[in-house]
């Protein structure tokens, strides 16, 4: 009778499973415990069943690993599209899902940034602007799995990624190509504002600290262990790498790349 109400209370359980659910408990249990905790086997026994019920929804490590990335994506993507409120600052089309189109302009055909002249004025540097923080927060929420987005970008076809990534980039170009920048300085700037945003984030979560518990700075940060012959410049600067930049360092090397390849269009609206 034991074996009946147990496997009675799997079924149930499997009953209830959805995609969203294995890769929200999935992500919890990285958040928790690292990369490392992750298996097949650990995350069945998070959800209460047996590790076969989830090959239906991820064929294997890889695909659960993919999951990690849609799911972070998927988060980012719902709050881009939150609305305005205490602590949020509003921007150009908060209160818009991030892949649900403008209204339609008849001047200018479908596609990414429909319904958004051409020109500085339509903020689009400031929705750049907002879009980077928002990718910038969220990752600092998931640092576990923000290896991953290099390593599975790395791995995976852009037309293979999961769709919420695709959107997240789409969205990065709606402003660009609605602002009306030509194909070539739109591709220019896609690919320096999404180095720049992951590429901050990953030395924002560099690890510095050797030591948690030790009170003094230097024994804490493990100078002792650089040679300062050898290594001179890095020990000088390993205590300020040990704080985080912050979102004011972020906007201001967004803003040195889009000027860089966009020459400063745009920063009348912020203004």
């Amino acid at each position: 009778m034991p074996e009946q109400a147990a496997s009675g209370r799997r079924k149930r359980r499997r009953g209830r499973l959805s995609r969203e659910l294995v890769l929200a408990t999935a992500l919890a249990l990285v958040d928790r415990e690292g990369l490392s905790a992750l298996s097949m086997r650990r995350l069945a026994a998070e959800l209460g069943v047996e590790a076969m019920a989830l090959y239906r929804y991820a064929a294997g490590k890889d695909a659960l690993l993919d999951g990690l990335v849609e799911a972070v994506f998927t988060e980012f993507l719902d709050t881009l599209a939150t609305p305005p409120g205490p602590g949020r600052p509003a921007g150009p089309d908060t209160d818009r899902h991030a892949d649900q189109p403008a209204e339609p302009d008849t001047a200018r055909p479908a596609g990414p940034g429909a319904g958004r002249p051409a020109g500085p004025d339509t903020g689009w540097r400031a929705e750049l602007h907002r879009t980077v923080r928002e990718m910038h927060r969220t990752a600092l929420r998931h640092p576990h799995v923000v290896p991953l987005l290099a390593t599975r970008m790395l791995a995976v076809p852009l037309a293979r990624r999961p769709r919420a990534v695709l959107r997240a980039q789409e969205h990065i170009l709606a402003p660009l190509v609605g602002a009306g920048f030509d194909d070539d300085r739109t591709q220019l700037a896609y690919r320096a504002v999404i180095a720049w945003a992951l590429g901050y984030v990953f030395v924002e979560l560099t690890a510095v600290v050797d030591d948690p518990d030790e009170p003094e700075p230097a024994i804490r940060l493990g100078l002792h262990r650089m040679p300062v012959h050898e290594l001179p410049h890095l020990r000088a600067v390993v205590p300020a790498l040990a704080e985080r930049g912050g979102e004011e360092v972020l906007a201001a090397g967004l803003d040195a790349v889009l000027d860089r390849f966009l020459g400063g269009a745009g920063r009348e609206a912020m203004t």
